[in-house]
């Protein structure tokens, strides 16, 4: 039996569990039906089952257990649950991609540059074991590139990006960089000592995105009450803008949202992106600048 039938058997298994407890009898059936249909053989014995279980748990951190009253299988722990599906997301992703030949005549592809995946082991290893990272840096609005020496201390995802948030050598300064903006990383033997006042969980819990302040910008996260129409309120309910995002009304004819979020020129962008289907309410400054934004794009059609 493949790594790769192990791989899609324990995402079906999980998968089943999470949905409702089974018996081995059902879940051997689920498995059979999926066989049939992703040409895997992904049929298994009860003791192939006990197997799984121990390595769902060492992978995954997911705990099955048993009741023997009701005679079924059940996920008693389900261990850092956003990982664990972003680790399915990319497998199911990755296991579509390999399932046929001729993927060009099913499957339209984004057309874009690599987002510095390549780069994410290797930094993750170095942040594990506080190790210094010396890479080549090209800003999106420089054409130089710069060499760096930094103390990496998390990775962060937006929109398909992946971001090092580190403290750069040359100033002292926690700073932010794009994986795919990186190249020439060397992983360093020089340790170093965590800056404990650094709350990377928390660091970016009134951004958008990646994007903070800098210190003698910050006047702290503000409160911004956004109106969508209807069409625009449903994919605002699904896709929210932040975190932070409170429903305070929601009816047939609009959306209103509010943030609590610093105000800066991505987030300021991204209002923008909405045109006529939002309308900022709060704070009037904001609304304001996005007012004025617009009257100079409907100059240029003048």
């Amino acid at each position: 039996m493949s790594k790769r039938e192990s791989i899609i058997r324990y995402r079906l298994i999980i998968s089943k569990l999470k949905r409702k407890n089974c018996s081995f009898n059902e879940l051997k059936e689920c498995l059979k039906l999926e066989s049939e249909i992703q040409e895997y053989n992904l049929n298994i014995s009860l003791r192939t089952f006990q197997r799984d279980i121990n390595d769902i748990r060492s992978i995954y951190n997911i705990e099955i257990k048993y009741n023997k009253g009701e005679q079924v299988y059940y996920i008693e722990e389900y261990g850092t649950e956003e990982l664990n599906e972003r680790i399915f997301e990319a497998f199911d992703t990755f296991n579509a991609l390999n399932i046929t030949d001729k993927l060009a005549n099913y499957i339209q592809l984004e057309k874009r540059k690599p987002s510095g995946t390549e780069n994410l082991y290797g930094i993750l290893h170095a942040i594990k074991n506080q190790l210094i990272i010396t890479f080549s840096y090209q800003k999106y609005w420089e054409g130089t590139i710069d060499s760096r020496c930094v103390k990496p201390y998390a990775l962060k995802e937006f929109r398909n990006r992946w971001y090092v948030l580190a403290e750069d050598q040359k100033d002292n300064t926690i700073k932010t960089f794009a994986l795919d903006r990186l190249t020439q990383s060397e992983i360093s033997n020089e340790h170093f000592e965590v800056d404990k006042s650094i709350d990377t969980g928390s660091y970016f819990k009134h951004s958008f995105g990646v994007v903070k302040p800098k210190m003698h910008e910050q006047s702290g996260p503000q409160e911004i009450i956004l109106s969508f129409n209807i069409f625009q309120g449903k994919y605002i309910k699904s896709l929210p803008l932040h975190e932070s995002q409170d429903i305070l009304k929601d009816n047939e004819k609009e959306l209103i949202v509010k943030l609590y979020i610093y105000l800066t020129h991505d987030l300021f962008m991204e209002i923008l992106s909405y045109g006529s289907n939002v309308k900022v309410l709060k704070p009037q400054t904001l609304a304001d600048q996005i007012k004025e934004e617009f009257q100079k794009a409907i100059k240029n059609y003048k």
